[in-house]
Formats: structure tokens, sequence, C-alpha cells
């Protein structure tokens, strides 16, 4: 595990953005691994209590999506990750004291409101046309999930990057975000598997109820 540490260290060292980019495509292919093995698992048992049949079905990779996945880590996360948390210290540093609370909370808010919500468009965006749909049917499918996706992941990266901010070197911050990326991945792939899943019709049907209580007032 050291040397694997102090290869890791020095890669990043000499090649800074090559490493972030090899990283980032390994880690996304691993968490879309994961999130077909999760959708394999809750179909394999919504299927069961009808079907006990289906119990013992084989769980199969689709490589082909776990391509498009790992694509979009190697050409997107990688490089222009590892220059958003450079730039972003950057500039911050420049207007507060780092590691106050100014400094952090400044860190967050620019990544929860810019950085977050491009990344998901993206994904999602780019998953849908690889995957040989419609334009308009990738349209349909970020309006679907885009906003479940921000809700969900905006309970839990928020405290995950109050931590990075305020604790990890900038030196160590892309590989802090990219081991939680593992998960991350795995969860955008999960949402993006599952479709007009009965769950992503509340965040509308929310949307709806406050715009008709607005115009009722």
């Amino acid at each position: 595990m050291r040397r694997l540490w102090r290869w890791y260290q020095q890669s990043l060292s000499s090649y800074p953005v090559r490493t972030q980019v090899v990283s980032s495509g390994i880690l996304w292919a691993l968490g879309d691994i994961g999130a077909q093995a999760v959708t394999h698992n809750t179909v394999s048992s919504h299927h069961h209590a009808k079907n006990p049949e289906d119990k013992d079905k084989e769980f199969k990779i689709d490589w082909k999506r776990v391509g498009i996945t790992s694509s979009f880590g190697f050409a997107f996360v990688g490089p222009v990750g590892h220059y958003w948390y450079e730039y972003l210290d950057r500039f911050v540093r420049r207007r507060y004291l780092p590691c106050s609370f100014k400094f952090v909370a400044s860190k967050v808010a620019a990544d929860g409101l810019l950085f977050g919500p491009l990344d998901l468009g993206l994904f999602f965006s780019y998953v849908g046309l690889a995957s040989g749909r419609s334009l308009e049917q990738v349209k349909e499918d970020v309006k679907r999930d885009i906003i479940p996706a921000l809700a969900l992941g905006g309970v839990i990266w928020p405290a995950v990057q109050i931590a990075n901010f305020r604790f990890i070197p900038v030196r160590y911050q892309l590989l802090y975000v990219n081991l939680f990326c593992l998960l991350d991945s795995c969860f955008l792939s999960w949402i993006e598997q599952q479709g007009d899943a009965d769950w992503k019709q509340w965040f509308p049907s929310f949307q709806k109820k406050i715009k008709d209580q607005k115009s009722n007032a």
C-alpha cells in the first residue's frame, strides 16, 4: 500500500494532469460497474417477489456502458476537475484567508453552484448521446434526472467538500475528490439507469405544487 501511495505521489508530481485523467477514468468505470450491480440486485429482488425463479439470474456487466462512463471520467472529470480545483484555490485564496470560514464557504458554494450542475448536465447528456438516443430524448432524460441528482447529491457533497477545502492540502484535494467520485459515479450511473422510476416523479410533482401555491397566493 505504501508503494502504491509513493507511486501515486511521484506520478502526481511529474504528470499531474495525466495522473488525474487516468485515475478518474478508472474510478468512474468502477463506479458504473457498481451501479450496474446495485440495479441488478434491486431489479432481481423486485422480480423475485413475483417470480422466485429469477432470484439466481446471472449478473452480466454491460462493458459498452462501462466504456461510455469511463470515457467521461477520462475526457472531462480528470482534466477539467484538475484545473477547476487548482484555479478555484488560486482565485479564492486572493480574497480570503486560507482555511477561514469565508474561504471554505466560497469554495463550497462555487463548486456546488457552478461545477456541480455543469458536471451533471454534461454527464447525462453524454451518456444519452453515446448510447444512441436522439437529441430530443436526451433533453427529456436530462430534465428528468438532473433535479433528483442535484437534490440527492446536495445532501452529501457539501459535507464532503467542507472537509476537503478545510483539512486537505491542495496537492491532495483532487485525490480526495476522486475517491468520493467512485461513489459519485456509481450514484449518477444508478440514477441514469433508473429511467422513469416512480420516485423520480416526486420532484416535478413537488415543483408543480409550489408553482400552483404561488399562482393561487
